[in-house]
């Protein structure tokens, strides 16, 4: 299939506002890595008016898809790791133009992995843990076991994600492969939780007892990056955290996560009077 995409990303290698191209082969009869097409065309560029833009070809009972993205989307999706693929296509990908080594030098980020952006994808995933958690906790108290049993199997996915960042990993499109490798623990739990033929409540209880000590052991961590950000001031309102450009990343579950982290004692509030003598302002702050 590449003699037929070479002409097409021979005439992008050719735009100088192309940064690199990666071409990508279907390893496997199915292949979640490129969404089923036998071919992936990764196609970096330094800006564009479509932050991704996509296109379809199909060759006999061939078929392969061609993705544009600019640098600053494919960074955001890094950081946020919301597109696990991408980190499979750059580490195993075949680099087919590089300008000025850009493609070399991105890869070399990803290998080192710098410890802040670690720490806030940690952070992220750890905040995204504890909202799946408390919400699945919450149905299996009002009895509603199937939810629960959603909420907490998704729970279990993010701190598979948070085991993999702790060593030093991105967290791939197959992560229970990775997981299984860096924390047994953690996939011998999910194991148990799909494959037991215990009932759902009492599976549901075991599993809850166990994520407690696993989410309580990986606390420090995975709050590290949101209370070094608020140790940068003295008070916070929620207004202002949540337009701090860091914790933006955090999205909807910040809240649910300042809360958990004030119930852990990570996080401290701070009561200021109003001119209502009944009501208090609530600011959030750490000790510094």
């Amino acid at each position: 299939m590449e003699a037929l995409l070479r002409p097409i990303y021979q005439e992008r290698a050719s735009q100088p506002n192309t940064l690199g191209i990666i071409l990508v082969e279907k390893r496997a009869e199915v292949s979640p890595s490129t969404d089923t097409f036998d071919s992936i065309l990764f196609i970096l560029t330094k800006e564009a008016e479509q932050p991704v833009f996509t296109k379809h070809y199909t060759f006999h009972d061939k078929k392969a898809a061609l993705h544009i993205i600019t640098e600053k989307q494919l960074r955001k999706w890094l950081t946020l790791g919301t597109n696990p693929k991408l980190v499979d296509w750059l580490i195993n990908g075949r680099v087919v133009f590089d300008r000025n080594e850009f493609i070399e030098q991105l890869k070399k980020e990803l290998d080192d992995f710098p410890v802040n952006g670690r720490k806030i994808r940690m952070g992220i995933e750890f905040s995204k843990l504890t909202r799946r958690y408390l919400e699945g906790k919450l149905f299996f108290e009002q009895l509603n076991y199937l939810d629960a049993y959603s909420h907490v199997v998704e729970s279990l996915h993010h701190l598979a994600r948070l085991a993999v960042l702790q060593n030093g990993m991105h967290p791939e499109v197959m992560v229970w492969k990775q997981v299984k490798q860096v924390d047994p623990s953690i996939y011998k739990l999910y194991d148990e939780i799909v494959s037991s033929e215990e009932t759902l409540e009492k599976r549901l209880e075991l599993l809850f007892l166990a994520s407690e000590f696993l989410i309580h052991s990986r606390i420090k961590e995975g709050a590290q990056h949101i209370v070094e950000v608020l140790s940068t001031k003295e008070f916070w309102t929620i207004q202002e955290i949540h337009e701090q450009e860091e914790l933006k990343n955090y999205s909807v579950d910040l809240e649910v996560f300042i809360e958990f982290l004030v119930e852990r004692g990570l996080i401290l509030i701070e009561k200021k009077h109003t001119k209502s003598n009944e009501i208090m302002h609530r600011y959030y702050k750490v000790e510094r």
